[in-house]
């Protein structure tokens, strides 16, 4: 379960962010989570929940997420396509000669202070 660790990183980072910026208290954290990340939300979120328990900056946060498609650009054709409907394999040229453009990332987008 590699959402533990996640949760650990962002944690770290939150902690960074809140003493550069005087806060004690974080009321709401939104992630950017990309859709073929192969994070699962639901241990995500029960990491969150557990996790905040032991830190006072976090103890009555919400975790939120906004989920960024996965979306696919095919090199010989030069079109994009949604990932997860089609793979690997260009359904306009049926190449595999293509790439990841967006859909994997885990980035933080917002912190609410308290």
């Amino acid at each position: 379960m590699h959402e533990l660790g996640i949760i650990v990183h962002i944690s770290k980072t939150l902690e960074e962010i809140a003493k550069e910026n005087n806060l004690t208290e974080i009321g709401a954290v939104t992630l950017e989570v990309g859709e073929v990340s192969g994070i699962v939300m639901e241990y995500l979120v029960d990491c969150w929940d557990y996790f905040k328990k032991e830190k006072e900056l976090l103890k009555n946060s919400e975790l939120k997420a906004e989920i960024i498609p996965g979306v696919t650009f095919c090199e010989d054709c030069r079109q994009t396509y949604e990932t997860v409907t089609y793979g690997k394999e260009c359904p306009y040229c049926k190449s595999g000669h293509t790439f990841l453009v967006q859909g994997n990332e885990c980035n933080i987008k917002e912190i609410e202070a308290c």
